[in-house]
């Protein structure tokens, strides 16, 4: 069982940044991926990066260049740094975490429960 705790969120003008944190809490040890989800009103849930225990990360096409994932040594600590900001990125931001090793995936097995990110013009 792992427990995940998001925190960071709020509401930007376009253009600026954000960094949203992510505390993991229980049997971490396991956890070989964790990634940052979002899903807006209307739209399906969407992975927006992720990252494995051996630092390999991975980004949605949308965000490439723009947002940066990272973690601490172990598994309890995850960070999205979210630079140049745009409209679209509204949404509600979700960390999440499993013990298997594809990590750029929908498949997930834990989730906290979310940080609202809004981003005007």
């Amino acid at each position: 069982q792992v427990q995940l705790v998001e925190s960071g969120g709020g509401s930007v003008q376009a253009g600026g940044s954000l960094r949203l944190s992510c505390v993991a809490s229980g049997y971490t040890d396991a956890s070989k991926c964790m990634a940052w989800f979002r899903q807006a009103p209307g739209k399906e849930r969407e992975v927006v990066a992720a990252i494995s225990n051996i630092f390999d990360t991975t980004y949605a096409d949308s965000v490439k260049g723009r947002f940066t994932i990272s973690k601490g040594n172990g598994m309890s600590s995850l960070y999205l740094q979210m630079n140049s900001l745009k409209p679209e990125d509204t949404a509600m931001y979700y960390c999440a975490a499993k013990e298997g090793s594809y990590c750029f995936s929908n498949q997930y097995t834990y989730w906290g429960q979310g940080t609202q990110v809004t981003v005007s013009s």
